[in-house]
This record gives structure tokens, sequence and C-alpha cells, in this order.
């Protein structure tokens, strides 16, 4: 385990943490009239209703294969069953459709803001640096999930990353990351792990940031109620009638 890699594993994930919480609440404070996705659904919309619901849709999937792989541990998907070829085999099913639907998505919104003048002239230096690193983050993500499965299937030697980068991502919540499992991972994973620290180390400064308002509270929401369309009773009612009568 050498410096670089205390320093990688060690400190760099922590200077990250600071970058995006600090980023964040300062973003709300001082810039409430800039933490929007700057919409440019009003200069070109037929591509963005094909590419923002693949990029979206692709990226949740993403994120949910994420939390499953980094937070449980292999052995609680050992206990219950689930062995490294059917785990391996589910990793690329889902997380390779989703990928390719995320880098479809992002590719397409990419090519509108290029080809689309006016989307192309509202696009600023920091958004072409978020679509260049997002786009990396994809693509490592992509080769990751080929790697670890390739691994799997054909009998390779490639470090299992539910027993490097996972245990050494637990590691960090608790104030104690396991810098030499994440030191024994394949380059691949490092590349990624890399790429996804400078994407949070970046997220509250850039469009991204809109995520944090994303309405999740219409998931918990009551039932709306309407009324009746029966015969309604009092003094100024009158009878039912068909249609807008």
């Amino acid at each position: 385990m050498s410096p670089a890699d205390v320093m990688l594993w060690g400190v760099l994930p922590y200077v990250v943490l600071v970058l995006f919480v600090g980023g964040a609440i300062w973003r709300y404070r001082y810039d409430q009239f800039g933490w929007t996705t700057r919409s440019s659904q009003l200069y070109e919309s037929r591509l963005l209703r094909i590419g923002s619901p693949l990029f979206h849709f692709g990226l949740l999937v993403v994120i949910i294969g994420h939390a499953v792989g980094l937070v449980i541990p292999k052995s609680w998907t050992a206990a219950v069953g689930v062995g490294d070829a059917a785990y391996h085999a589910m990793a690329l099913g889902l997380g390779a459709v989703a990928g390719i639907c995320t880098l479809a998505g992002v590719a397409l919104l990419v090519w509108r803001r290029r080809t689309a003048g006016p989307v192309f002239s509202a696009t600023t230096a920091n958004d072409k640096a978020m679509y260049a690193v997002l786009v990396l983050a994809i693509l490592a993500g992509l080769a990751t999930t080929l790697v670890s499965t390739a691994a799997e299937f054909t009998g390779g030697h490639e470090p299992d990353y539910r027993t490097t980068v996972s245990v050494w991502w637990r590691g960090i919540w608790v104030l104690r990351p396991d810098v030499g499992a994440m030191a024994a991972a394949g380059m691949v994973f490092k590349v990624h792990v890399l790429v996804g620290m400078a994407l949070f180390a970046i997220f509250p400064f850039t469009r991204l940031v809109h995520a944090f308002s994303a309405p999740w509270f219409y998931l918990f929401r009551p039932y709306v109620v309407y009324r009746s369309r029966g015969e309604a009773t009092g003094r100024a009612s009158r009878p039912a009638r068909r249609g807008w009568s």
C-alpha cells in the first residue's frame, strides 16, 4: 500500500464529500435562482422527448444497481442462495441494459445540444465539462460490468468488486476506509471510482443539482379526491347533464 493509495482511497473520498455537501449548501444559500436545469425545451423538444426519459430511467436503474452492489455484502447474497454466477448474470442483464439506455440517452442529449443552434448557444463551459465527466463515468461503469462478468464466466482472475470496492466504500461511512481492499481492485474499477468521485465533486456546481429538487413527495402524497358527478342537493342545484353543459 503506497502513499498514493492512501491519498486516493483514504483521503480523497472525504475531500469529495466536503465538496459535495458544502457545495450543495453554498449553492442553495447563495444561488437559488441558478438551482435549475435551465430547461431548453422551448428551443427543441423532439430529441428531448426521447433522450431525457432514456437517460433518467436508465440512470435510476443504474443507481439502484450501485446501491445493491455497494451496500449489500457478498455474504448476504450467498446466505439467501444467490451464487456468484447468478449474481453476475443479473448484474450483466440489468446493468448492461440500464447502462446502454443511460448512454444512449445522454448521447442524444449531447447531440441535441451540438446540432440545435439555440440549445448550443445556451450551453456553457460548465455544461460541457459536466457532460464529459458524465459520459466517462457511464462508459467506465459499462466497462466494469463487462469485465467483472467476463471474469466470472471465463474463469479470469479479476478481483471481485464486492470484496474490494464494496468493502472500501462501506468503510468510508464509518471513517475506516479499507485502503488495501481498494488498492487490490482492478484498474478498470479504480478508473470508474475516480471518475465517479470527480462527478460527485462537481455535482453541486452544475445543472445536476436539480436532482435535489425532484418532486419525491409526489410518491407519498394523499390520493386526489374528486367530487362525485351524481345529482347534487340544495336550492341552487340542477340535474346533471352529459358533457360540458
